[in-house]
């Protein structure tokens, strides 16, 4: 490998890094504030108990307010104290992870507006049906 060609790629990455970071910046800003504006005791009124729809429920409020595992597994754990289903919990959980609403924008300026679109849409439907096959299994043991 030549140097030259190493430093070619070094100044691609840093331009790369240096026009991303005011868009990445302003996502992890938007994350933090719903994280803080949206306590626990809300996601509990918003379940209704239903079969069907909280999982669609807890796939869409886990879609908007994205943020890393850690933080989605206390907030679980809150909401199954707190009553809310299972199924609701896992569809949230995951899509918490998966799906990015927020960072969408962010992702499709580094990645692609279709692939960012494709990828954000799959995440969403196999959070709800990764929710109502846990549930299921955990019910046939």
């Amino acid at each position: 490998m030549n140097i030259n060609t190493v430093k070619k790629a070094a100044g691609g990455l840093l331009k790369s890094i240096k026009m991303s970071l005011p868009l990445l910046v302003g996502v992890l800003l938007v994350i933090a504030l719903i994280n803080n504006a949206i306590r626990p005791e809300f996601y509990a009124r918003v379940f209704t108990g239903r079969r069907l729809i909280d999982p669609i429920v807890g796939a869409l409020i886990g879609s908007v307010a994205a943020g890393n595992p850690l933080t989605s597994y206390v907030i679980g754990g809150e909401l199954l104290q707190q009553g809310v289903s299972l199924l609701a919990v896992v569809a949230f959980v995951l899509s918490w992870v998966t799906v990015g609403v927020i960072q969408l924008p962010a992702e499709s300026i580094m990645l692609g507006k279709r692939f960012a679109l494709i990828r954000n849409g799959t995440s969403f439907i196999f959070a709800i049906i990764i929710a109502l096959l846990t549930v299921l299994t955990l019910e046939a043991l």
